[in-house]
């Protein structure tokens, strides 16, 4: 059966096994975090694992990718990251957390890069886009997987129950899609630029970062703050509290299943400016919402608008001719893995300092630039 399941469809599923893996991990890290009896401060030791492993692989992720192979790298990668959520499960104290959050990120940024340069290409071979989808199918397994774990935390199931045994049904399906796997053929260059063991951002790569800021920026703050912006502006019952990132998420997941369709129809660039108006507008109403369900109303707004900033992204990146796709892919991810390390702390500071609806303010402006940037999509690149 598993034969006639065509390449796109797998490396969609991919996508979606990935997504329920991060999900499930991280709605138990409270229940982890009780277990062990962490502070907040010693918890965020240990999470600093993942932006740690995740960025240092970034740089030398390219290399890997081009000896590896996309197949080989998903086939080790995506078992892995199930077998890292389980022993986050059963960790039995703050180091071996950091250790493995270490390796969980080190993981997911190779598991990353291969499965979107890989899409890009079987893009490239079939001649029509699907990035958008693989990363909405992304977003829909998230959002499950979240809804999921939120019941077996009210059923009183053990994090080590659930994640551990998440790793049998993970690593199955992980075998049965990729082991038959046909890697679609490396996208052309012209290798105007020498091949490089680290992943170094060019001027075009670091456009392309500009154009993402508010992408990145956009989603970080919706999931660390919406559900505070709700609770400290309005006085209403905690599951419509809750309710903002489940709209956020719902939007985002359902603007990139249509996506693109969009894209081929109007082009990138349009369809960017386009969307970047609503998640403008979806800001300015969080901002100024008297109302729960008008701010509800605008973080949808903004996951809709947002939904496509970071697929058009990578698939821009990766169809820039000067070298590698994984390597422009690469340079581009983990530059804007380091705008997302300091955004928490940068927003965190304004919304003590000025009020949550500030903090959501001073995002307009990352709108506009991209906004303005949207030409470095433009098709020609291809």
């Amino acid at each position: 059966m598993t034969g006639s399941v065509d390449p796109q469809t797998r490396i969609a599923i991919v996508f979606l096994l990935q997504a329920i893996t991060a999900g499930a991990l991280f709605t138990r890290v409270p229940d982890i975090q009780a277990g062990l009896a962490l502070s907040e401060a010693a918890l965020g030791v240990a999470l600093i694992g993942q932006p740690v492993g995740n960025l240092a692989t970034l740089f030398v992720a390219s290399a890997v990718l081009e000896h590896a192979g996309t197949r080989r790298i998903m086939l080790f990668g995506l078992p892995m990251l199930a077998i890292c959520a389980g022993l986050a499960a059963v960790a039995p104290n703050s180091i071996a957390l950091f250790a493995v959050f270490l390796v969980y990120g080190s993981a997911f940024a190779l598991t990353n890069l291969a499965m979107n340069v890989e899409a890009d290409r079987s893009e490239a071979a079939v001649g029509r886009r699907f990035m958008n989808r693989c990363h909405g199918v992304a977003s829909a397994g998230l959002l499950l997987t979240s809804l999921f774990g939120a019941v077996l935390r009210g059923a009183g199931v053990a994090p080590s129950e659930h994640l551990v045994l998440m790793t049998v049904p993970i690593g199955v399906g992980a075998l049965a899609l990729i082991l038959p796997l046909q890697p679609a053929p490396p996208r052309l260059h012209d290798g105007t630029r020498p091949r490089r063991f680290i992943a170094i951002p060019t001027m075009m790569t670091l456009l392309l970062v500009g154009f993402v800021l508010s992408g990145v920026l956009l989603e970080g703050g919706a999931r660390a703050w919406s559900i505070i912006y709700m609770r400290d502006s309005f006085t209403a019952p905690d599951w419509l509290d809750s309710l903002a990132l489940s709209a956020f998420l719902a939007t985002m997941a359902v603007g990139r299943l249509l996506a693109d369709g969009w894209t081929e129809r109007y082009g990138p660039p349009t369809v960017a400016r386009a969307l970047m108006a609503l998640a403008c507008l979806g800001l300015l109403i969080v901002v100024l919402a008297p109302v729960p369900i008008a701010a509800l109303f605008g973080f949808a707004l903004i996951g809709l608008g947002t939904s496509v900033i970071y697929p058009l992204t990578l698939s821009a990146a990766a169809r820039l001719k000067d070298r590698p796709s994984s390597e422009n892919v690469a340079a581009v991810t983990m530059a804007s893995s380091m705008i997302v390390l300091a955004a928490p702390a940068v927003l965190g500071s304004i919304a003590t300092h000025y009020g949550i609806r500030m903090t959501f303010a001073v995002l307009v402006p990352a709108t506009m630039l991209s906004f303005a940037l949207a030409f470095v999509l433009s098709p020609k690149r291809d």
